[in-house]
């Protein structure tokens, strides 16, 4: 469930309002305009560190897989 504030409210309280976010008391609080919902203020989620190399022999790949096959080029040619 989220908590809903006015733009007013979430200026005014901003610190209170991360505070909540940060010991988890609210896990989204929705900042509208007019009623309007337009932003969600939600605990920062560091992107996971990439692992790279992690499908290294995984993948084979044929020794002609770029060989030219003259019939389809013939029709990406149009011919």
């Amino acid at each position: 469930m989220s908590k809903t504030v006015n733009m007013h409210e979430a200026k005014t309280n901003l610190s209170r309002l991360v505070q909540q976010i940060r010991t988890g008391e609210e896990r989204e609080i929705i900042i509208a305009v007019s009623g309007r919902p337009y932003a969600r203020l939600v605990a920062y989620d560091p992107p996971k560190k990439r692992e790279f190399g992690i499908d290294r022999g995984l993948i084979v790949m044929a020794d002609d897989f770029d060989a030219i096959d003259v019939e389809i080029e013939r029709l990406f040619k149009g011919e």
